[in-house]
């Protein structure tokens, strides 16, 4: 542990360090699943406690760099609110902070710029239900509209609107966005969606006409995937994660 990681950890609350630990953790698996884009996009948590602060990566870093000592810790508004050397990109707080300050729930904002997932932001029909992946996603899915990089306020109305109460966001020409109670919440319901794109892009490259899921089938899929996690949602898979992440590099903790 360097001295930077003893002065922080020594500072914060332990709900806070957790937040921390699990946070940089998101990062490092979405670059381990390769979902990152270099230095671009971005993962937002709430400080557990009264105060509306945040979590954010440090702009520069590259998302297997990033700590839980080197996440900044803002406001809503984007304000830095402790002592770092870093910055954060002000176009990404934009969209974290309208479904943070819309949402009660929105514990962690997660979103990404896949490959994949822009890929099917761009088919005029969205996410298709081909696979159980989808099936899962598409209980919980919205979609907002391309309106360029997102750095003006008067978007962020009409991106809370779109949302709704769903979990999943589509952002057209753009990219995915998952919304969760939890950090492990987010990242498992951003495996889904990313996943669902993933299969749905070879699939429609495959040269034969594809097979779609029913309605009467998709209509119980929320509850089916309850029963599959009893009810811990990404919660179940998180531990396991987090075991990989350690037997890889476990310096996100620091």
């Amino acid at each position: 542990m360097n001295d930077q990681t003893h002065d922080l950890r020594s500072t914060v609350n332990a709900a806070e360090w957790r937040q921390r630990v699990d946070l940089a953790a998101a990062y490092r698996l979405v670059a381990l699943f390769g979902w990152d884009d270099l230095i671009f996009t971005h993962i937002s948590a709430r400080v557990p406690g009264p105060e509306h602060h945040f979590l954010i990566n440090p702009y520069g870093l590259t998302f297997d760099e990033i700590t839980a000592s080197s996440l900044v810790k803002v406001d809503l508004h984007g304000n830095k609110v402790h002592a770092t050397p870093h910055d954060i990109n002000p176009a990404g707080f934009t969209i974290h902070s309208a479904v943070h300050a819309a949402r009660a729930d929105a514990a962690c904002v997660l979103h990404v710029h896949s490959i994949n997932g822009v890929a099917v932001s761009a088919q005029e029909q969205g996410l298709l239900p081909l696979s159980q992946h989808s099936m899962i996603v598409l209980s919980s899915l919205a979609y907002h509209d391309y309106e360029g990089i997102a750095l003006n306020e008067d978007e962020k109305p009409r991106l809370v609107r779109d949302l709704g109460d769903k979990h999943c966001l589509m952002l057209r020409n753009h990219g995915l966005l998952t919304v969760g109670r939890s950090i492990a919440e987010a990242f498992v319901a951003m495996y889904f969606l990313e996943t669902a794109c993933a299969i749905q892009v070879r699939a429609l490259g495959g040269g034969q006409r594809v097979r779609r899921i029913g309605d009467a089938i998709l209509a119980g899929a929320q509850s089916g995937w309850d029963q599959v996690t009893r009810g811990a949602g990404g919660e179940l898979a998180w531990p396991a994660l987090l075991r990989k992440l350690d037997r890889i590099d476990p310096g996100y903790r620091n």
